[in-house]
């Protein structure tokens, strides 16, 4: 692997308990390192499942920690009752009191301030969506609106995914729920413009949670009604905007040393889908070793073409 640069930025996608994937891949990192990510690391970007393993790298967590956690509360969490049997009349699919629960207990009543006050400044972008206002929320630790919001209570809100949780608030939900699933490119421009760090003297790694696979094959579409589309549209909706994300890094920041890590996965899992966890943790291993041996995601480096290219191709 090669070595990390001056400053350390890291950025995970959303994915429920798909998170286990990157957990698991990051205690393979860190036991590579030899150290906790935080002594290196002091930015980290997350979105959903995302935002709880930032968070908790934030605060100075071990990753084989994080994991254990993962690994635990997937059944707390996700735990069947009449609201998953009787959905989609219930509304939702599980109450979100035992991941707040798990949150406090793990995060304390750390305030968003409190990660900007150490003599090692850590700064966080923690992605959540205002239903009310239609706007994506960045949640910092520096910006003043936000400094009292408990760290708990912002990791909820961006964990709160629509159909299976209830609004944080009445308000607050998934941060995916815009076009930062993947919150590489926040990573990149809150290490250029808001800390001032020199992209040409920083790595951003970017952790994804699983490409799902095909969903369709040739001649299929043709025969879809109305209500087959859904699931196609929103899974090309999600692929396209995260992979949009990594382009947009290699665009705008060339200085940049961006590492994006992804897998894909044998099967549509779902982010609640639990019993998949030993598939996840294969996952998981898998991406660490992508990590280890510098194998980044096939979606960086995409050479774009020119008509004349194009032609000339032909």
């Amino acid at each position: 692997m090669k070595p990390f640069r001056k400053n350390l930025a890291i950025a995970i996608d959303g994915g429920g308990i798909r998170g286990v994937i990157v957990t698991k891949a990051l205690t393979m990192l860190e036991a590579a390192l030899g150290h906790p990510l935080h002594d290196s690391a002091r930015l980290y970007a997350g979105t959903s499942t995302g935002s709880i393993i930032s968070a908790a790298l934030a605060i100075g967590l071990d990753t084989p920690r994080i994991h254990e956690l993962y690994l635990a509360l997937g059944d707390t969490v996700f735990e069947k009752s009449w609201r998953t049997r009787l959905y989609p009349l219930s509304r939702y699919r599980y109450t979100h009191k035992p991941l707040e629960i798990a949150l406090h207990e793990q995060l304390g009543d750390m305030k968003m301030k409190d990660l900007w006050q150490d003599l090692q400044l850590t700064d966080i972008v923690i992605t959540s969506f205002d239903v009310l206002k239609n706007k994506t929320l960045f949640i910092k630790p520096w910006k003043l609106q936000y400094q009292d919001w408990l760290l708990a209570h912002a990791v909820l809100a961006s964990s709160c995914v629509p159909t299976y949780f209830s609004p944080v608030d009445g308000r607050y939900v998934d941060g995916g729920v815009g076009a930062y699933a993947n919150p590489c490119y926040l990573a990149a421009y809150e290490l250029n413009f808001c800390l001032g760090w020199d992209p040409a003297e920083t790595t951003l790694l970017s952790f994804g949670t699983g490409r799902p696979p095909e969903l369709l094959k040739q001649g299929e579409p043709d025969r879809l009604y109305a209500w087959d589309w859904v699931d196609p549209v929103l899974d090309a909706f999600l692929t396209s905007a995260s992979d949009q994300q990594v382009r947009l890094v290699e665009t705008f920041f060339k200085k940049l040393d961006f590492r994006r890590y992804q897998v894909d996965m044998p099967e549509p899992y779902e982010m609640d889908e639990v019993s998949a966890v030993p598939q996840f943790l294969e996952l998981g291993t898998q991406m660490g070793n992508m990590i280890l041996n510098d194998e980044l995601d096939r979606a960086l480096r995409v050479t774009p073409t020119t008509p004349r290219q194009e032609a000339a191709r032909q």
